[in-house]
């Protein structure tokens, strides 16, 4: 009994690392005859797990979906990533909750051995704060609404949702989420004007359902990413700035990911750069990793807060006033 047990756990096993098996080959893998993988295959369905067969010269057997979520078989290094996973996920209104319920689960089965190694890493890593490159608190997105948006996106159906600035519901056809520095962004067309537009998935409170399909355009150039990050640098960002910068356009582009802010030339030796950020601060920061001379004028706010920073600095040195 114990090895028969045994097979049939090695046996469903293996119908969850790969989609299709044919019985041929399950029955080498586990060291028996063609006819013990069709009764072991009828004891899983009995214990209620979906396992799906198809006859012929290139039959197979799947697991199929079943009703409930059936208990997954890990390895020893696929149980110890996702239990180090689990205590990392972060970054979506109430993950933390469910990671922490997921990753108790897991623990209480864990072998001991096992138990230890994900205890070891946990105790031996110290984590950095999330948030490096802005002072603004990191915003969360619903699960519900993550999901929601991605099932219009699969089932290609209009999306309806308000959204500040707008004083009227937003009805776009939804093409692609896109995940940036902890923030969740939709990219949608408009129906109506065909203009393409990038939406932070936090700032939306969803309509219901239109269940209305659409036929799906493609996207210019075709890069969904790239599209995000030009957008969040003109149009994204809470505060935006337009800096004259006292160099070649080419020049500035070398020391930026061109994608996150636009440049355009004035003359062979000056440029503008337009950018932004969630903070004035951080705005500071990027423009003088450029190492290049420059000039702002616009907006007032951070003219003043450079200007602050210039008369720190001034302080800052030994011979400053």
């Amino acid at each position: 009994m114990h090895e028969t047990t045994s097979r049939i756990l090695s046996l469903l096993a293996l119908l969850q690392v790969r989609p299709r098996w044919t019985g041929p080959e399950l029955a080498e893998r586990l060291s028996v005859t063609t006819r013990t993988i069709r009764n072991d295959v009828n004891r899983l369905r009995e214990l209620g797990y979906p396992v799906d067969a198809e006859l012929g010269s290139h039959g197979s057997y799947r697991l199929g979906p079943g009703a409930k979520l059936p208990p997954l078989l890990l390895d020893d290094e696929e149980a110890v990533a996702v239990a180090v996973g689990l205590r990392a996920a972060t970054g979506i209104a109430g993950i933390e909750e469910s990671s922490a319920r997921a990753l108790t689960k897991l623990e209480h089965v864990l072998p001991h051995h096992l138990r230890r190694q994900v205890g070891a890493v946990h105790e031996a890593t110290t984590r950095a704060p999330d948030n490096t490159d802005t002072d603004v608190e990191d915003p969360t997105v619903d699960p519900a609404v993550l999901t929601a948006v991605a099932s219009a996106i699969r089932d290609t159906e209009w999306l309806r949702f308000d959204h500040p600035g707008s004083d009227v519901p937003l009805v776009v056809e939804p093409y692609r989420l896109v995940s940036w520095v902890r923030r969740w962004y939709l990219v949608a067309r408009d129906p109506a004007s065909g203009a393409w537009r990038t939406f932070r998935v936090d700032r939306l409170t969803l309509r219901m359902a239109t269940h209305r399909r659409f036929t799906p355009t493609p996207l210019p150039g075709g890069d969904y990413t790239a599209f995000v990050l030009r957008d969040v640098a003109s149009t994204g960002w809470s505060v935006h700035a337009r800096i004259t910068v006292h160099a070649p356009a080419d020049a500035v582009l070398a020391r930026i990911n061109p994608t996150v802010g636009v440049v355009e030339a004035l003359d062979a030796s000056t440029c503008v750069l337009m950018t932004g950020a969630d903070s004035l601060e951080m705005i500071a920061v990027y423009v003088g990793m450029l190492g290049l001379d420059f000039r702002v004028t616009e907006p007032p706010a951070l003219v003043e807060h450079l200007r602050v920073l210039a008369e720190r600095y001034a302080r800052a040195l030994p011979d400053g006033p």
